[in-house]
């Protein structure tokens, strides 16, 4: 019997890289990413509370999605900076709703960071895309929002060479935490192997504003969150 070549494996997919934290967002991102290219997994390190517990799930992820292409990258400059709970142990992070217009686990301009390094990296080994799982559910932090990524978007273009066109990808903008989870359970992602807690690494504490998002999405989609909480 002849061995069937789909279409699919025939094509040569673009490369593009996803920034992986390990959390929930980045993990649904990375499975839509690999339904259109050739994956290559980021990870950024910046001394924030959980550093270890997200490593080990950007790990995992990247195992499981069998990443050839992997970066880890040190940036702990943004905690010497600090100006914020999830990189100075001095702050509380908050565990309970803030009337605060802008909430102290905002990691200041930490995205736009983030992105360099992603579009440094995507210069030297071709990729055409660069994946983030930013969405518009968390627009009180102000480098989540669509016009951050279309102004970002410009400057790619500008500060970078005239042969390259690099793409900034936002599936998940418009979607909020029940439909992040939906879409990652129609396309078979992990999600058992994601962290999303700010404080805590063994047990999530189920009270920091990204625990809370994440058991109010799982609640609505009428599925049980599977990671330990305290």
């Amino acid at each position: 019997m002849p061995h069937i070549v789909s279409n699919r494996s025939r094509i040569k997919l673009n490369l593009g890289i996803v920034l992986v934290s390990g959390g929930l967002d980045s993990c649904v991102t990375a499975a839509i990413a690999a339904e259109h290219v050739e994956l290559a997994f980021l990870h950024l390190n910046y001394r924030q509370r959980t550093e270890a517990r997200e490593l080990a799930a950007f790990t995992a992820l990247a195992d499981h999605y069998r990443v050839k292409k992997r970066l880890v990258v040190d940036i702990s400059h943004m905690h010497q900076i600090g100006g914020s709970s999830l990189v100075d142990e001095s702050i509380a992070v908050p565990e309970e709703e803030t009337e605060a217009a802008l909430p102290n686990t905002y990691v200041p301009f930490r995205n736009a960071n983030l992105l360099g390094v992603a579009v440094a990296w995507a210069e030297v080994i071709g990729a055409t895309s660069v994946y983030i799982g930013a969405h518009e559910e968390e627009s009180v932090y102000p480098d989540c929002r669509h016009e951050f990524f279309k102004a970002y978007e410009e400057m790619i273009a500008a500060g970078t060479g005239p042969q390259t066109h690099i793409r900034l990808q936002t599936p998940l903008i418009a979607l909020d935490k029940n439909a992040i989870i939906r879409r990652g359970l129609e396309l078979a992602a992990p999600l058992h192997l994601t962290w999303s807690c700010y404080q805590n690494t063994h047990k999530a504490c189920g009270k920091c504003m990204s625990c809370r998002l994440r058991l109010a999405g799982f609640l609505c989609a009428g599925i049980k969150d599977p990671i330990p909480y305290t």
